[in-house]
């Protein structure tokens, strides 16, 4: 079992997750944290964009491992694992783009 799928499956029983769940989180933490961390704005493609490239790479790193392992691949769910991982975020990005959800009023409570 590689690591990745070791620090999953760990995730999932330690913390009552569902493999879903985990995706949803994993790419929520993507976006705002590259968003922190290099003062990008959420209507800005690029945290969008590592989410993205964060969910191409751990798809890729599934097939991967059912490879090595010898297991059937379920391109289906990999798929599925994309799109799950993406939806948020695109939300997400569609809303900063298009509302005033996400821009500073300048207002303070």
């Amino acid at each position: 079992m590689s690591p990745l799928q070791a620090t999953k499956l760990w995730l999932v029983n330690n913390l009552n997750l569902a493999k879903d769940a985990l995706h949803i989180y994993v790419a929520l933490g993507l976006l705002f944290g590259s968003a922190l961390l290099f003062g990008w704005r959420l209507s800005s493609w690029k945290p969008w964009l590592v989410v993205a490239a964060g969910a191409v790479i751990g798809e890729i790193w599934d097939i991967r491992d059912r490879y090595v392992d010898g297991t059937a691949q379920n391109f289906a769910a990999n798929v599925h694992d994309l799109w799950n991982t993406i939806f948020w975020p695109s939300v997400i990005l569609f809303l900063a783009r298009r509302t005033n959800l996400f821009r500073n009023s300048g207002k303070t409570r």
